[in-house]
């Protein structure tokens, strides 16, 4: 039975950042071996993960940036439990390390990413770690790229949520920044009207009749009603459609023609924790 000493407790928890009795435990078991005690850690994270898969992981950070000349932008979302290890420090760095993660690689999906190394350990395994640490449950919720002449990229106070947004031609970074921060704030369900999905206009199309229904409109005229409702709502929920909240009175994509003529939205991302 090897001695284990104050010294050795912490220096595991050096290295893993694991509460000293958590170490102390982890060594035991492992006979002295720190190798060993690192993974019966991680292992525990996995172990926590999966006794609170029922909680909800509401909580987390959600980052974004652009590489390549801004040519690439990608986004992560790293969920917890409770906003008191979301402001923790050491969780707002894996996050960081994940989208670090994510920028360098750009894996194709979420599962890639969740499969990159860092330093000899998958995303997973870093994740299930801090997991153990903290004793809550964690998770890489959300992961996306995309790829544009220009990508401006923009990360709401308190990393809660986070926008990517694409134009088609290379302008001051200012007019992508000042359109992702738009996507933030209005949350536009698509880039313009012939790209809102058809589930979702016939759900507003019975919706307004439905609500002229309600308000004893004759029968005959409830789908010419429904209509423009449904123009009113590509109006106030399709990006270049709306009103540009910095500038008022024109739309976004007049604000757009009038930094250079052609200039639109290719594509764009938003998440939050909310979603």
């Amino acid at each position: 039975m090897a001695n284990i000493t104050a010294a050795d407790v912490g220096k595991l928890r050096q290295m893993t950042g694991a509460g000293m009795m958590d170490c102390k435990k982890a060594l035991v078991e492992a006979d002295g071996d720190f190798d060993r005690a690192k993974e019966l850690i991680r292992e525990r994270g996995l172990a926590i993960a999966n006794k609170r898969a029922d909680r909800e992981a509401s909580e987390g950070a959600v980052l974004a940036k652009t590489v390549n000349n801004d040519t690439v932008g990608v986004m992560v979302a790293l969920n917890c439990e409770t906003d008191f290890v979301a402001k923790n420090v050491d969780f707002v760095e894996l996050a960081k390390t994940i989208l670090e993660t994510a920028a360098k690689e750009l894996p194709a999906d979420i599962e890639a990413l969740k499969n990159c190394t860092v330093n000899g350990q998958t995303i997973t395994d870093l994740v299930a770690e801090r997991s153990g640490i903290t004793g809550e449950k964690m998770g890489l919720a959300y992961y996306e790229k995309i790829e544009a002449a220009q990508v401006s990229s923009y990360i709401h106070m308190g990393n809660k949520l986070a926008t990517m947004v694409g134009l088609n031609k290379v302008v001051d970074p200012k007019v992508g920044f000042g359109v992702a921060m738009q996507i933030a704030a209005m949350n536009p369900v698509a880039v313009d009207k012939d790209f809102v999905p058809q589930e979702v206009i016939e759900k507003e199309l019975e919706i307004g009749r439905e609500q002229a229904r309600n308000e004893g409109k004759a029968e005959e005229l409830l789908d010419k009603i429904a209509q423009g409702k449904l123009q009113k709502f590509f109006k106030e929920s399709t990006l270049l459609n709306q009103e540009f909240v910095q500038e008022g009175k024109i739309t976004v994509k007049e604000y757009l023609q009038k930094q250079e003529k052609d200039l639109t939205v290719t594509t764009f991302k938003r998440f939050g924790l909310s979603n």
